[in-house]
Protein backbone atom coordinates (compact mmCIF):
# COMPACT_ATOMS: atom_id res chain seq x y z
CA UNK A 1 0.00 0.00 0.00
CA UNK A 2 1.34 3.43 -0.95
CA UNK A 3 1.78 5.76 2.03
CA UNK A 4 1.18 9.41 1.17
CA UNK A 5 3.25 11.84 3.24
CA UNK A 6 2.09 15.04 4.87
CA UNK A 7 4.06 18.27 4.41
CA UNK A 8 5.52 17.74 7.90
CA UNK A 9 6.68 14.24 7.01
CA UNK A 10 8.24 15.47 3.78
CA UNK A 11 10.18 18.08 5.73
CA UNK A 12 11.49 15.34 8.03
CA UNK A 13 12.61 13.41 4.95
CA UNK A 14 14.24 16.56 3.58
CA UNK A 15 16.25 16.88 6.80
CA UNK A 16 17.41 13.28 6.37
CA UNK A 17 18.11 14.01 2.70
CA UNK A 18 20.40 16.92 3.51
CA UNK A 19 22.53 14.61 5.62
CA UNK A 20 22.60 12.11 2.74
CA UNK A 21 23.62 14.81 0.25
CA UNK A 22 26.38 16.13 2.50
CA UNK A 23 27.62 12.59 3.19
CA UNK A 24 27.83 11.92 -0.55
CA UNK A 25 29.69 15.20 -1.05
CA UNK A 26 32.18 14.09 1.60
CA UNK A 27 32.63 10.72 -0.08
CA UNK A 28 33.14 12.35 -3.48
CA UNK A 29 35.84 14.57 -2.01
CA UNK A 30 37.65 11.58 -0.46
CA UNK A 31 37.53 9.27 -3.49
CA UNK A 32 41.01 8.87 -4.95
CA UNK A 33 43.48 6.17 -5.90
CA UNK A 34 44.87 4.47 -2.79
CA UNK A 35 41.79 4.93 -0.60
CA UNK A 36 40.00 1.79 0.57
CA UNK A 37 36.25 1.40 0.37
CA UNK A 38 36.33 0.60 4.08
CA UNK A 39 37.86 3.99 4.82
CA UNK A 40 35.08 5.71 2.88
CA UNK A 41 32.56 3.78 4.93
CA UNK A 42 34.19 4.84 8.21
CA UNK A 43 34.27 8.50 7.20
CA UNK A 44 30.67 8.56 6.05
CA UNK A 45 29.35 6.71 9.10
CA UNK A 46 31.15 9.09 11.46
CA UNK A 47 29.77 12.07 9.54
CA UNK A 48 26.18 10.78 9.60
CA UNK A 49 26.27 10.07 13.33
CA UNK A 50 27.85 13.44 14.07
CA UNK A 51 24.84 15.05 12.36
CA UNK A 52 22.44 13.05 14.52
CA UNK A 53 21.48 10.59 11.81
CA UNK A 54 21.51 6.82 11.70
CA UNK A 55 23.17 5.03 8.74
CA UNK A 56 20.10 3.01 7.83
CA UNK A 57 21.90 0.43 5.69
CA UNK A 58 23.94 -0.86 8.63
CA UNK A 59 22.21 -3.97 9.90
CA UNK A 60 19.41 -3.69 7.33
CA UNK A 61 18.52 -7.31 6.58
CA UNK A 62 22.00 -8.13 7.85
CA UNK A 63 24.00 -5.73 5.68
CA UNK A 64 27.28 -5.20 7.59
CA UNK A 65 28.31 -1.65 6.64
CA UNK A 66 26.96 1.90 6.54
CA UNK A 67 27.30 2.59 2.81
CA UNK A 68 27.22 0.53 -0.34
CA UNK A 69 30.46 0.92 -2.31
CA UNK A 70 30.24 -0.77 -5.71
CA UNK A 71 33.32 -0.70 -7.96
CA UNK A 72 33.45 -1.15 -11.75
CA UNK A 73 31.32 -4.19 -12.63
CA UNK A 74 29.59 -4.10 -9.23
CA UNK A 75 26.09 -2.74 -9.77
CA UNK A 76 24.77 -2.26 -6.23
CA UNK A 77 25.20 -3.48 -2.63
CA UNK A 78 29.00 -3.59 -2.69
CA UNK A 79 30.31 -4.19 0.85
CA UNK A 80 33.07 -1.75 1.87
CA UNK A 81 36.28 -3.33 3.06
CA UNK A 82 39.96 -3.66 2.20
CA UNK A 83 39.59 -3.04 -1.54
CA UNK A 84 41.85 -0.19 -2.61
CA UNK A 85 40.65 2.12 -5.34
CA UNK A 86 42.85 2.43 -8.41
CA UNK A 87 43.22 5.12 -11.05
CA UNK A 88 40.58 4.58 -13.72
CA UNK A 89 38.08 2.74 -11.49
CA UNK A 90 34.54 3.96 -11.14
CA UNK A 91 32.70 3.62 -7.84
CA UNK A 92 29.06 3.95 -6.88
CA UNK A 93 28.43 5.22 -3.35
CA UNK A 94 24.91 4.64 -2.02
CA UNK A 95 23.91 6.28 1.28
CA UNK A 96 20.73 5.98 3.34
CA UNK A 97 20.03 7.97 6.51
CA UNK A 98 17.30 7.78 9.12
CA UNK A 99 16.65 11.11 10.85
CA UNK A 100 13.57 12.20 12.80
CA UNK A 101 12.33 8.66 12.15
CA UNK A 102 12.26 9.15 8.37
CA UNK A 103 14.60 7.82 5.70
CA UNK A 104 16.23 9.36 2.63
CA UNK A 105 18.42 7.54 0.13
CA UNK A 106 20.66 8.65 -2.74
CA UNK A 107 23.62 7.44 -4.79
CA UNK A 108 26.35 8.78 -7.05
CA UNK A 109 28.88 7.16 -9.36
CA UNK A 110 32.32 8.77 -9.44
CA UNK A 111 35.44 8.20 -11.48
CA UNK A 112 38.71 7.59 -9.63
CA UNK A 113 41.19 10.00 -11.14
CA UNK A 114 41.19 9.90 -14.92
CA UNK A 115 38.74 7.34 -16.29
CA UNK A 116 38.14 6.09 -19.81
CA UNK A 117 35.89 8.11 -22.12
CA UNK A 118 33.53 5.12 -22.17
CA UNK A 119 33.21 5.11 -18.38
CA UNK A 120 32.77 8.86 -18.25
CA UNK A 121 30.05 8.70 -20.90
CA UNK A 122 28.15 5.96 -19.06
CA UNK A 123 28.19 7.93 -15.80
CA UNK A 124 26.89 10.98 -17.67
CA UNK A 125 24.08 9.03 -19.33
CA UNK A 126 23.07 7.54 -15.96
CA UNK A 127 22.90 10.99 -14.37
CA UNK A 128 20.92 12.30 -17.34
CA UNK A 129 18.49 9.39 -17.03
CA UNK A 130 17.92 10.29 -13.38
CA UNK A 131 17.27 13.95 -14.23
CA UNK A 132 14.75 12.97 -16.89
CA UNK A 133 13.09 10.52 -14.50
CA UNK A 134 12.73 13.15 -11.79
CA UNK A 135 11.17 15.51 -14.35
CA UNK A 136 8.64 12.79 -15.23
CA UNK A 137 7.61 12.26 -11.59
CA UNK A 138 4.52 14.48 -11.65
CA UNK A 139 1.04 13.99 -10.22
CA UNK A 140 -1.35 12.60 -12.81
CA UNK A 141 1.29 10.50 -14.51
CA UNK A 142 2.20 6.91 -13.70
CA UNK A 143 5.23 5.06 -12.41
CA UNK A 144 5.68 3.69 -15.94
CA UNK A 145 6.31 7.24 -17.18
CA UNK A 146 9.35 7.36 -14.91
CA UNK A 147 10.44 3.90 -16.02
CA UNK A 148 10.04 4.60 -19.72
CA UNK A 149 12.15 7.77 -19.78
CA UNK A 150 14.99 5.97 -17.98
CA UNK A 151 14.82 3.04 -20.37
CA UNK A 152 14.52 5.16 -23.48
CA UNK A 153 17.45 7.40 -22.58
CA UNK A 154 19.82 4.60 -21.55
CA UNK A 155 19.00 2.31 -24.45
CA UNK A 156 19.22 5.14 -26.98
CA UNK A 157 22.88 5.45 -25.95
CA UNK A 158 23.55 1.72 -26.27
CA UNK A 159 23.24 0.74 -22.59
CA UNK A 160 21.06 -1.75 -20.75
CA UNK A 161 19.03 -1.52 -17.53
CA UNK A 162 19.27 -4.03 -14.70
CA UNK A 163 16.01 -5.96 -14.37
CA UNK A 164 16.27 -7.60 -10.95
CA UNK A 165 16.57 -4.41 -8.88
CA UNK A 166 14.40 -1.31 -8.92
CA UNK A 167 13.69 2.01 -7.30
CA UNK A 168 11.04 2.10 -4.60
CA UNK A 169 8.80 4.06 -2.32
CA UNK A 170 10.47 5.35 0.82
CA UNK A 171 9.46 7.05 4.06
CA UNK A 172 9.48 5.73 7.60
CA UNK A 173 10.63 2.45 6.06
CA UNK A 174 13.57 2.02 3.73
CA UNK A 175 11.49 0.19 1.14
CA UNK A 176 7.82 1.02 0.66
CA UNK A 177 5.36 0.67 -2.20
CA UNK A 178 5.44 1.23 -5.09
CA UNK A 179 8.32 -0.36 -6.93
CA UNK A 180 9.87 2.00 -9.48
CA UNK A 181 11.44 -0.11 -12.25
CA UNK A 182 13.99 1.32 -14.65
CA UNK A 183 12.26 -0.39 -17.59
CA UNK A 184 8.76 -1.09 -18.86
CA UNK A 185 7.39 -4.58 -19.41
CA UNK A 186 3.93 -6.17 -19.52
CA UNK A 187 4.47 -7.35 -15.96
CA UNK A 188 5.40 -3.90 -14.61
CA UNK A 189 2.44 -2.33 -16.41
CA UNK A 190 0.06 -4.68 -14.56
CA UNK A 191 1.01 -3.05 -11.26
CA UNK A 192 1.43 0.47 -12.66
CA UNK A 193 0.71 3.09 -10.00
CA UNK A 194 -0.72 6.57 -10.55
CA UNK A 195 1.49 9.32 -9.12
CA UNK A 196 -0.16 11.45 -6.46
CA UNK A 197 1.01 14.40 -4.36
CA UNK A 198 2.58 13.12 -1.17
CA UNK A 199 4.17 10.04 -2.72
CA UNK A 200 7.87 9.79 -1.92
CA UNK A 201 10.09 7.75 -4.20
CA UNK A 202 13.70 6.66 -4.45
CA UNK A 203 14.39 6.81 -8.19
CA UNK A 204 17.60 5.02 -9.12
CA UNK A 205 18.72 4.15 -12.65
CA UNK A 206 21.15 1.21 -12.72
CA UNK A 207 22.82 1.31 -16.11
CA UNK A 208 25.17 -1.34 -17.46
CA UNK A 209 27.52 -1.26 -20.41
CA UNK A 210 26.68 -4.78 -21.60
CA UNK A 211 23.77 -7.14 -21.13
CA UNK A 212 21.36 -6.65 -18.20
CA UNK A 213 21.94 -10.04 -16.58
CA UNK A 214 23.46 -9.92 -13.09
CA UNK A 215 24.65 -12.32 -10.42
CA UNK A 216 25.25 -12.05 -6.67
CA UNK A 217 28.68 -12.74 -5.20
CA UNK A 218 29.33 -15.32 -2.50
CA UNK A 219 29.01 -12.65 0.21
CA UNK A 220 25.28 -12.73 -0.48
CA UNK A 221 25.04 -9.00 -1.21
CA UNK A 222 27.23 -7.61 -3.97
CA UNK A 223 25.45 -7.58 -7.34
CA UNK A 224 27.75 -7.68 -10.38
CA UNK A 225 27.18 -7.71 -14.12
CA UNK A 226 27.26 -11.28 -15.38
CA UNK A 227 29.47 -10.28 -18.32
CA UNK A 228 31.92 -8.30 -16.15
CA UNK A 229 31.27 -4.98 -17.89
CA UNK A 230 30.90 -1.65 -16.13
CA UNK A 231 27.84 -0.46 -14.23
CA UNK A 232 26.75 2.96 -12.97
CA UNK A 233 24.10 3.94 -10.42
CA UNK A 234 22.53 7.32 -9.67
CA UNK A 235 19.70 8.00 -7.21
CA UNK A 236 17.60 10.70 -5.54
CA UNK A 237 14.73 10.63 -3.09
CA UNK A 238 11.89 12.81 -4.37
CA UNK A 239 8.42 13.88 -3.30
CA UNK A 240 5.65 14.02 -5.90
CA UNK A 241 3.79 17.35 -5.92
CA UNK A 242 1.16 18.98 -8.08
CA UNK A 243 4.02 20.43 -10.13
CA UNK A 244 7.70 19.58 -10.42
CA UNK A 245 9.01 16.78 -8.21
CA UNK A 246 10.68 18.01 -5.03
CA UNK A 247 14.19 16.52 -4.73
CA UNK A 248 14.82 15.81 -1.05
CA UNK A 249 18.44 14.66 -1.30
CA UNK A 250 20.16 17.89 -2.29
Amino acid sequence: MVKLKSPREIECMRSAGRIVADALALARKEIRAGVTTGRLDELVESFIRARGGIPVFKGYRGFPKSICASVNEEVVHGIPGKRTLREGDIISIDVGVRYLNYVADAAITVGVGEVSPEAERMIQVTEEALRLAVAAARAGRKVSDISSVIQRHAESHGYSLVREYTGHGIGQDMHEDPQVPNFVSPQTLKSDEALRPGMTLAIEPMVVAGKPKTRVLMNGWTVVTADGLLAAHSEHTVAVTAGDADILTI
